[in-house]
Parts: C-alpha cells; sequence; structure tokens
C-alpha cells in the first residue's frame, strides 16, 4: 500500500480523507446487519466464500492497476496462510455461525473486543482491559442469571480471539510484502478455507432466485463492505495519522447495534448498550496512540493495515 513520504501530510489530513473515517465505520458497521439479512436465504458457508473471495480478487485487480506487486517470499507463505486462516477465515466463517445463534447486536460488540487479547500489556493497556472484561461482564451476566450463555455469543467470543491470534501471528512473523498484497492473498485463501467447507457441508449451491431484501444486503456486503472498504482502508491509513484512522474501526460496533436495531428489529438491554461503551472505551485506549511524554519522541504507530479490520 501507498506510505506517505512526508510528515505534514499525515499531520494535516486534508478533509477529504477525514470523510474516509466515518465511511468506512457506517460500511463495516451495517455490514452486521447485511450479513444477518443474507444469511436468511444463503448458507453460512456459501456466504463466506462467495465474499472472500470476490473481495480478494477486487484486491488483486486493484493491486494491478496500481502497479503492487502480487509477489510474496516464498518462506513466508505459511505465516501469510496461517495469519489469513486465523484472522478471515476462521474470523468470518465463526462469526456467520454467530450471527445464526444470538443477537447480532451482542455479537457485534463481543467481536470487537479483539484488542484485548492482540496487545501486550502495559499500564494503559492495562485500564483497556479492565473495561473490556466489565463490557463482557455487561454482556454475560444477565444471559447467565436467565439461564447461560448461548452459543452463537461464544462463536462470537471465538470469531474475536482468532482475529487477535491472527494478529499476533502477523506482528511476530511479519510477511514482507505490501499490505494491499498480504490482504488480497489472505482473503482469498479465505475464501479458498470457506469454499472446502462449503463443498463438504453445504454441497454445491444451486442457483435461486432471492427476495430483494436479500440480494441488497448481499451486494453491500460483497461490494460495499469487503471489496470498497478494504480499499479505503489501505487509503485512510496512508493518508491520516494511527490514532484518527482507528476511530473508524471504534464506530463498527456502535454502527453495527444501531444498524441492527433499524434493519433487523432487534431491542438491546441497557447491560447491552452499556456493554457496547465500555468495549469502545476499552478498544480506544489500546487502538489510539497514547501522547509522547515531555522530552521524549513519540513512538512510530504500528501499521494499522495488519489489523484487518472489518465487520
Amino acid at each position: 500500500a501507498p506510505r506517505p513520504t512526508h510528515s505534514r501530510a499525515m499531520s494535516h489530513p486534508s478533509g477529504r480523507s477525514l470523510l474516509l473515517v466515518p465511511l468506512l465505520g457506517l460500511l463495516w458497521g451495517f455490514n452486521w446487519p447485511a450479513v444477518r439479512i443474507a444469511l436468511t436465504e444463503i448458507a453460512p458457508w456459501t456466504l463466506r466464500a462467495s465474499g472472500m473471495t470476490f473481495a480478494g480478487l477486487f484486491l488483486v485487480a486493484v493491486a494491478l492497476g496500481r502497479g503492487v506487486t502480487l509477489a510474496v517470499p516464498r518462506a513466508q507463505w505459511l505465516r501469510l496462510a496461517v495469519a489469513g486462516l486465523l484472522s478471515i477465515a476462521a474470523f468470518n466463517i465463526l462469526l456467520a455461525f454467530a450471527q445464526l445463534a444470538a443477537p447480532t447486536s451482542r455479537a457485534a460488540i463481543l467481536t470487537f473486543t479483539m484488542p484485548i487479547w492482540a496487545e501486550p500489556i502495559d499500564r494503559r493497556r492495562l485500564v483497556g482491559l479492565g473495561l473490556g472484561m466489565a463490557g463482557l461482564a455487561c454482556l454475560g451476566l444477565p444471559l447467565i442469571a436467565r439461564g447461560g450463555l448461548s452459543f452463537g455469543l461464544l462463536l462470537a467470543l471465538v470469531a474475536s480471539v482468532s482475529w487477535a491470534l491472527g494478529t499476533i501471528v502477523s506482528k511476530r512473523w511479519p510477511v514482507s510484502a505490501p499490505a494491499l498484497t498480504i490482504a488480497a492473498w489472505q482473503l482469498l485463501i479465505g475464501g479458498l478455507a470457506g469454499g472446502l467447507g462449503m463443498l463438504v457441508f453445504e454441497g454445491v449451491p444451486v442457483p435461486k432466485m432471492l427476495e430483494a431484501r436479500t440480494v441488497a444486503a448481499l451486494a453491500f456486503h460483497i461490494l460495499g463492505a469487503q471489496a470498497l472498504a478494504y480499499v479505503l482502508w489501505f487509503t485512510v491509513i496512508a493518508r491520516l495519522p494511527a490514532g484518527i484512522a482507528s476511530l473508524g474501526t471504534l464506530m463498527v460496533p456502535a454502527v453495527g447495534v444501531l444498524g441492527s436495531v433499524l434493519l433487523l428489529g432487534e431491542r438491546p438491554t441497557p447491560s447491552d448498550w452499556l456493554g457496547l461503551a465500555l468495549v469502545i472505551a476499552a478498544s480506544g485506549s489500546i487502538l489510539i496512540p497514547g501522547r509522547a511524554k515531555a522530552g521524549e519522541s513519540p513512538k512510530p504507530a504500528e501499521p494499522r493495515s495488519r489489523r484487518l479490520p472489518r465487520g
């Protein structure tokens, strides 16, 4: 992905670049109800296989159009595949089944506890961990009181941990390739995994007429929340400081919950809203870089492209 060549471009971002941040939050946030609507008529393995494959091919086309190399060192393909299987394939497939078994709004909140599991602990991140655990308690304790946590929410939590593990693999064993190339190949690896699961558990999909609502949701999921959103994401991380870029990620669970209310008719409880606020605060304390102390040079922000946030 293109990188800024001068700090002035990052410290004085244009208004057009800033508009991409809330746009990303809307695309990835509304993807949650869109996926749930699509799942009413499309089997989960089929949906994820088609979505990841199309998005990966779209990024390949973008990379070729921009002159970005698609080459990956042969010795690094294993780490690329492992990270892709954890943070792309397992994440997306688990969430499809989670949304079939639990309210989409709660699944969206639980999933964005990812930074809690992925980051090393220091004083600031310890605060984020405490906030995140409090958010999980707000989501889980009322359900336990009514008879236990649902299997769907357990899947959402496992998906969050899988995303975090994939992030850790990417940090510990980075791939020497542009971020756009890494994302394209990881999505295609996820699409391959989803396709194999589709053939084993669902068979070859039979073409059928879908309701207009399902077609619209599927089109938004593939074209908007996958293909377009990833291109916008790489544009954002190239043009904006990491703290501002992270705001788009923090918007996702909130927009996902609101979208679930508007489009799915879900009614989150007061404890759900409190859990949402705590999880967003926890992610914010971890994702947004802290201020450097007086006389101390700020540390360079970690490339957000390795995290591949999504809805």
